[in-house]
Protein backbone atom coordinates (compact mmCIF):
# COMPACT_ATOMS: atom_id res chain seq x y z
CA UNK A 1 0.00 0.00 0.00
CA UNK A 2 0.96 3.41 -0.79
CA UNK A 3 0.69 6.93 0.70
CA UNK A 4 -1.12 9.40 -1.81
CA UNK A 5 -0.27 13.24 -0.82
CA UNK A 6 -3.55 13.90 0.88
CA UNK A 7 -2.97 10.92 3.30
CA UNK A 8 -5.99 8.79 1.57
CA UNK A 9 -4.38 5.19 1.39
CA UNK A 10 -4.85 3.81 -2.67
CA UNK A 11 -4.40 0.02 -2.67
CA UNK A 12 -1.70 -1.65 -5.13
CA UNK A 13 -3.21 -4.57 -7.03
CA UNK A 14 -0.63 -7.78 -6.78
CA UNK A 15 -2.17 -9.78 -9.95
CA UNK A 16 -2.08 -8.43 -13.19
CA UNK A 17 -4.39 -7.91 -15.51
CA UNK A 18 -7.09 -11.32 -16.75
CA UNK A 19 -5.55 -12.77 -13.93
CA UNK A 20 -8.43 -14.36 -11.66
CA UNK A 21 -7.47 -16.23 -8.00
CA UNK A 22 -9.52 -19.32 -9.58
CA UNK A 23 -8.08 -22.10 -11.81
CA UNK A 24 -9.64 -22.64 -15.43
CA UNK A 25 -11.07 -25.73 -16.51
CA UNK A 26 -9.14 -28.46 -17.94
CA UNK A 27 -10.15 -28.75 -21.85
CA UNK A 28 -8.49 -31.26 -24.25
CA UNK A 29 -7.22 -30.04 -27.52
CA UNK A 30 -5.43 -32.18 -30.57
CA UNK A 31 -5.37 -35.44 -30.73
CA UNK A 32 -7.14 -36.61 -27.44
CA UNK A 33 -10.04 -34.24 -28.58
CA UNK A 34 -10.13 -36.08 -31.79
CA UNK A 35 -10.30 -39.33 -30.25
CA UNK A 36 -13.11 -38.30 -27.26
CA UNK A 37 -15.34 -37.47 -30.90
CA UNK A 38 -14.89 -40.78 -32.63
CA UNK A 39 -18.23 -43.18 -32.16
CA UNK A 40 -21.32 -41.75 -31.63
CA UNK A 41 -24.11 -44.32 -30.32
CA UNK A 42 -27.67 -44.29 -31.12
CA UNK A 43 -30.26 -44.10 -28.58
CA UNK A 44 -34.46 -44.36 -28.74
CA UNK A 45 -36.73 -42.72 -26.87
CA UNK A 46 -39.97 -43.51 -26.47
CA UNK A 47 -42.32 -40.45 -26.62
CA UNK A 48 -45.50 -41.64 -24.96
CA UNK A 49 -47.31 -39.85 -22.62
CA UNK A 50 -43.95 -37.52 -21.48
CA UNK A 51 -44.24 -34.23 -21.01
CA UNK A 52 -42.73 -32.03 -23.82
CA UNK A 53 -40.31 -30.19 -22.10
CA UNK A 54 -38.99 -32.62 -20.00
CA UNK A 55 -38.67 -35.07 -22.88
CA UNK A 56 -36.68 -32.10 -24.92
CA UNK A 57 -34.39 -31.27 -22.06
CA UNK A 58 -33.26 -35.45 -22.26
CA UNK A 59 -33.27 -35.25 -25.82
CA UNK A 60 -30.88 -31.91 -26.07
CA UNK A 61 -28.70 -33.33 -23.38
CA UNK A 62 -27.86 -36.27 -25.31
CA UNK A 63 -27.53 -34.59 -28.38
CA UNK A 64 -25.08 -32.11 -27.09
CA UNK A 65 -23.06 -35.37 -25.07
CA UNK A 66 -23.20 -32.98 -21.59
CA UNK A 67 -23.63 -36.40 -19.96
CA UNK A 68 -20.80 -38.07 -21.52
CA UNK A 69 -17.37 -38.04 -19.17
CA UNK A 70 -15.30 -36.96 -22.14
CA UNK A 71 -17.65 -33.72 -22.73
CA UNK A 72 -15.98 -30.85 -24.69
CA UNK A 73 -17.88 -27.93 -25.26
CA UNK A 74 -16.15 -26.99 -28.90
CA UNK A 75 -16.33 -30.58 -30.44
CA UNK A 76 -19.96 -32.44 -31.26
CA UNK A 77 -19.46 -35.21 -28.81
CA UNK A 78 -23.12 -36.11 -28.78
CA UNK A 79 -25.44 -39.03 -30.16
CA UNK A 80 -27.87 -39.82 -32.61
CA UNK A 81 -31.26 -39.86 -30.94
CA UNK A 82 -34.34 -41.85 -32.71
CA UNK A 83 -37.81 -40.36 -30.86
CA UNK A 84 -40.63 -42.17 -31.12
CA UNK A 85 -44.76 -41.89 -30.84
CA UNK A 86 -44.13 -38.14 -30.95
CA UNK A 87 -48.52 -37.84 -31.72
CA UNK A 88 -48.55 -39.31 -27.86
CA UNK A 89 -46.65 -35.98 -26.28
CA UNK A 90 -48.34 -34.57 -23.43
CA UNK A 91 -48.45 -30.90 -22.20
CA UNK A 92 -49.16 -29.99 -18.71
CA UNK A 93 -51.68 -27.27 -17.88
CA UNK A 94 -53.72 -25.56 -20.08
CA UNK A 95 -50.95 -24.98 -22.91
CA UNK A 96 -52.86 -27.33 -25.33
CA UNK A 97 -55.44 -24.56 -25.93
CA UNK A 98 -52.96 -21.26 -25.17
CA UNK A 99 -49.52 -22.27 -26.69
CA UNK A 100 -49.29 -20.81 -30.10
CA UNK A 101 -46.68 -21.53 -32.84
CA UNK A 102 -45.83 -18.24 -34.81
CA UNK A 103 -44.06 -18.26 -38.48
CA UNK A 104 -43.55 -14.62 -40.53
CA UNK A 105 -43.60 -15.04 -44.42
CA UNK A 106 -41.34 -11.74 -44.22
CA UNK A 107 -44.26 -9.94 -45.70
CA UNK A 108 -46.39 -7.22 -44.26
CA UNK A 109 -49.21 -8.63 -41.92
CA UNK A 110 -47.43 -12.56 -42.51
CA UNK A 111 -47.61 -13.60 -39.53
CA UNK A 112 -49.25 -17.24 -39.06
CA UNK A 113 -50.41 -18.49 -35.83
CA UNK A 114 -51.06 -21.95 -35.32
CA UNK A 115 -52.42 -22.97 -31.92
CA UNK A 116 -51.40 -26.22 -30.44
CA UNK A 117 -54.28 -28.03 -30.32
CA UNK A 118 -54.65 -27.55 -34.22
CA UNK A 119 -50.61 -28.60 -34.53
CA UNK A 120 -50.31 -31.78 -32.05
CA UNK A 121 -52.55 -33.81 -34.66
CA UNK A 122 -50.64 -33.04 -37.37
CA UNK A 123 -47.34 -32.08 -36.71
CA UNK A 124 -46.73 -33.69 -33.82
CA UNK A 125 -43.21 -33.91 -34.66
CA UNK A 126 -42.51 -30.34 -35.52
CA UNK A 127 -43.65 -29.41 -32.08
CA UNK A 128 -41.16 -31.82 -30.58
CA UNK A 129 -38.43 -30.42 -33.00
CA UNK A 130 -39.09 -27.06 -32.18
CA UNK A 131 -38.71 -27.95 -28.45
CA UNK A 132 -35.83 -30.00 -28.86
CA UNK A 133 -33.95 -26.91 -30.68
CA UNK A 134 -34.75 -24.30 -28.54
CA UNK A 135 -33.01 -26.06 -26.00
CA UNK A 136 -29.40 -26.14 -27.98
CA UNK A 137 -27.09 -23.72 -27.88
CA UNK A 138 -27.33 -21.13 -30.76
CA UNK A 139 -23.52 -21.69 -31.93
CA UNK A 140 -21.78 -23.13 -35.03
CA UNK A 141 -22.60 -26.62 -33.26
CA UNK A 142 -26.36 -26.45 -33.45
CA UNK A 143 -26.78 -27.72 -36.80
CA UNK A 144 -24.59 -30.56 -36.81
CA UNK A 145 -26.40 -31.50 -33.47
CA UNK A 146 -29.87 -31.49 -35.19
CA UNK A 147 -28.66 -33.04 -37.84
CA UNK A 148 -28.90 -36.25 -35.29
CA UNK A 149 -32.29 -36.00 -34.22
CA UNK A 150 -34.83 -38.33 -35.62
CA UNK A 151 -38.59 -37.96 -34.92
CA UNK A 152 -41.43 -39.94 -35.75
CA UNK A 153 -45.00 -40.02 -34.88
CA UNK A 154 -45.64 -43.87 -34.39
CA UNK A 155 -43.04 -46.66 -33.68
CA UNK A 156 -43.06 -47.76 -37.37
CA UNK A 157 -40.36 -44.81 -38.28
CA UNK A 158 -37.68 -47.18 -36.11
CA UNK A 159 -37.83 -49.71 -38.64
CA UNK A 160 -35.45 -47.72 -40.53
CA UNK A 161 -32.72 -47.39 -38.33
CA UNK A 162 -32.73 -51.20 -37.29
CA UNK A 163 -29.13 -50.80 -38.86
CA UNK A 164 -27.55 -48.32 -36.14
CA UNK A 165 -28.87 -51.07 -33.76
CA UNK A 166 -30.42 -47.97 -31.62
CA UNK A 167 -30.73 -48.67 -27.29
CA UNK A 168 -33.17 -47.86 -25.53
CA UNK A 169 -32.92 -44.79 -23.27
CA UNK A 170 -33.60 -45.94 -19.43
CA UNK A 171 -36.02 -43.52 -18.14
Amino acid sequence: MTKNEGSSIVGVCLLGKGVTERMGTYVPKGREADEMQAGPNWFVVDASNQVLGRLATQVARMLIGKDKPKYTPYLDCGDHVVVINANKIRLTGNKLEQKVYRRHSGYPGGLKEIPAKRLRQDRADFMVREAVLGMLPKNKLRARRARKLRIYLDDKGLARHTGQKPQPLAQ
